[in-house]
């Protein structure tokens, strides 16, 4: 995946989808640079939110499941790690299960996945081990998505099957469904701009694409380098079962 909104963060970072080479940015929207409100008891963003590159939520296909055309963008993904990401790092992640959140009208996937390298890795393996080891993260991610809008005015999100997470299974067979949808979209097969969508899909690397550009030119692009650990700081989630 690659890391949008690290944990605990409000600025709304996408995937531009719609200019050259889809470069990170931060939402605009009516002039204004948006942020999601902190709606109590969350604080920005509650895991490290990102998208799976080389997918797309096709807006021409209606899902037969969720009865809903796909959101136009490549697939979320949010990271339950420990750890904070940062903007632009890319993580190598385990799949775990995947919700339906029906965002106006347009289905947008919510995959639940966890960092390879988190120490709790190992242990989980499916969506059922998350609520195990982690209880209260999927309700909590479910009244998220639910609420976080509503300070803005507008209503409260709805959930294809009824809010539930589907398995690793399920969410394996969205992974590919998308990804094929992207592949058709990047070969040309799919129109790249049409009344639903408009798709820069300008790219350097994809072979047997007719977007694909070859001037020569290398990247310049940085590294970003991630924050060191302060001694004393402790950015881990701490999932307490307790009567009180």
């Amino acid at each position: 995946m690659v890391v949008e909104i690290p944990r605990w963060t409000n600025a709304k970072i996408e995937i531009a989808t719609g200019e050259s080479f889809n470069p990170l940015k931060q939402d605009v929207k009516k002039g204004k640079v948006r942020f999601v409100r902190n709606c109590f008891p969350y604080k920005g963003y509650i895991w490290n939110y990102g998208a799976l590159p080389q997918t797309w939520e096709d807006p021409t296909t209606v899902n037969t499941d969720t009865n809903a055309r796909g959101d136009n963008d490549p697939i979320d993904v949010c990271e339950i790690g420990e750890g904070i990401g940062y903007c632009g790092q890319v993580k190598q992640v385990k799949v775990l299960g995947v919700m339906a959140l029906l965002d106006e009208g347009e289905t947008d996937w919510k995959l639940i996945a966890i960092d390879t390298r988190d120490p709790l890795a190992e242990k989980l393996n499916d969506i059922n081990d998350v609520e195990k080891h982690l209880p209260g993260l999927i309700d909590a991610t479910r009244h998220w998505f639910k609420v976080y809008k509503m300070p803005d005015g507008k209503p409260a999100n709805e959930f294809a099957f009824n809010g539930q997470c589907k398995n690793k299974a399920y969410a394996q067979h969205v992974i590919d469904e998308t990804h094929d949808a992207w592949k058709r979209l990047i070969q040309g097969k799919i129109p790249a701009k049409a009344d639903t969508h408009d798709i820069s899909v300008d790219n350097a690397l994809v072979e047997n694409s007719p977007y694909k550009v070859n001037d020569g030119s290398k990247s310049d692009a940085s590294v970003v380098e991630q924050e060191q650990k302060i001694e004393g700081k402790d950015d881990k989630w701490y999932y307490i079962r307790a009567s009180l």
